[in-house]
């Protein structure tokens, strides 16, 4: 059971004591992510997410580093189109000097120019790793298609031009504005006290910055088109972009249990035509991204170039038939046990639970329990995976693809 405090500053704390665990995970999430960002400020999110490892007033990036390592935590962040996260994994009885650094370095980060420079030039080295990967090219290529004009179609890391711009002044006015109390939540789980919750209340609740205007986003326009692209690479790599739902949709986990059957399984759809059946590949599968108030359904598959053509067909033929045919109820239950499965072996961490409870106060701005979500997932009938089958599958699709240089 989870317990949620809101501080006088708007801070939400949500904390989830577990005495079995040997372990306590924490984490500051920030309701911002690459599409809260102006055009000429793509990618700062990300260097943000960045720079508060490189040091605050009291330590350098080094002594950061060599602290978190002396007291065997784990600690690392992320950034999403729509959040970023900070968080550490500790022994229990190091929590509270692993709560204490991350504070540092969320509140007093130095952003010296020497960091900023150097960050700079280690995100345009990450820019370019992602661009030498065809499977994360090919997919970044579909969302500037599916979502030309908005800022979902943006790279979460930027350009090589954006990152140019940023500046101490730049990161910290957005900082200023988004990294506000009301927009940031506490989670905490594993083996905590009353003690601990009272020390990161006190340790958290210190800052003051003014509250962010509420951001009303513009659902993205989906585009149904496609892009092309040539590398010096072995395989030709192909993904299909449908319009999605959103992740408060009624249907949501409908949508998890046709994914499951067309593509997230060993015994989908996908997987035993093209792969199994066929030949025609070794890597083929479904996958989704759902927002507030969006969401993309997408497929990918690689293969060599002389099986390019023949791949697609099949994938499209698999949609065509379950467009006409519908999926059985053995299919469905099969994908409900597996759903099932992968929620509660997703859950035997202190970190999975503090991520999952962030989550869904950022998402729903209330606790879903684990009964919930498997109520949910019971209710789901063949009605309504037929619903989400006529919602999706009958309406056009984007397409990225990229080929060897070698031949087409």
């Amino acid at each position: 059971m989870t317990t949620k405090q809101v501080c006088p500053n708007g801070l939400r704390i949500i904390t989830e004591k577990m005495p079995h665990m040997r372990s306590v995970a924490i984490g500051i999430f920030v309701n911002v992510g690459s599409r809260y960002e102006k055009p000429e400020d793509n990618g700062l999110t990300h260097f943000i997410e960045h720079m508060l490892f490189k040091g605050t007033s009291e330590r350098t990036a080094k002594q950061l580093a060599e602290e978190f390592d002396r007291l065997g935590a784990q600690t690392n962040a992320f950034t999403s189109k729509d959040q970023t996260c900070y968080y550490a994994v500790s022994l229990d009885y190091e929590a509270r000097k692993t709560i204490a650094l991350l504070a540092d370095l969320f509140f007093n980060s130095a952003f010296r120019e020497e960091d900023i420079e150097k960050e700079r030039q280690v995100i345009l080295e990450e820019i370019a790793m992602s661009e030498d990967d065809p499977e994360d090219s090919v997919d970044e290529r579909l969302w500037q298609t599916m979502f030309a004009g908005s800022q979902m179609a943006a790279p979460i890391l930027g350009t090589e031009e954006t990152l140019r711009t940023f500046t101490k002044e730049k990161i910290k006015a957005f900082m200023n504005e988004h990294y506000t109390p009301s927009e940031v939540i506490i989670s905490l789980a594993g083996n905590i006290d009353d003690a601990l919750i009272d020390f990161v209340i006190e340790t958290f609740n210190q800052f003051d910055n003014e509250a962010r205007e509420q951001v009303h986003h513009t659902k993205p326009i989906f585009h149904a088109d496609a892009v092309e692209r040539k590398m010096a690479i072995e395989q030709a790599h192909l993904v299909l972009g449908y319009e999605g739902l959103a992740v408060s949709d009624p249907d949501i986990v409908s949508l998890l249990v046709l994914n499951n059957i067309i593509g997230d399984s060993m015994s989908s759809r996908l997987f035993q035509k093209v792969r199994e059946e066929k030949a025609l590949a070794y890597s083929v599968y479904s996958y989704y991204s759902s927002y507030e108030d969006m969401g993309a359904w997408m497929i990918y598959g690689g293969t060599s170039m002389k099986q390019l053509a023949q791949m697609e067909e099949t994938i499209l033929a698999v949609i065509e038939d379950i467009k006409n045919n519908g999926v059985t109820l053995e299919e469905i239950q099969r994908a409900k046990i597996q759903l099932e499965s992968g929620l509660l072996l997703g859950l035997e961490t202190s970190f999975d639970y503090m991520n999952r409870n962030a989550r869904n106060e950022l998402t729903y701005g209330e606790e879903r329990t684990v009964e919930q979500a498997l109520a949910e997932l019971a209710a789901v009938s063949e009605a309504s995976v037929e619903r989400v089958i006529e919602r999706i599958l009958t309406k056009p699709h984007a397409r990225s693809v990229i080929f060897s240089d070698k031949e087409k």
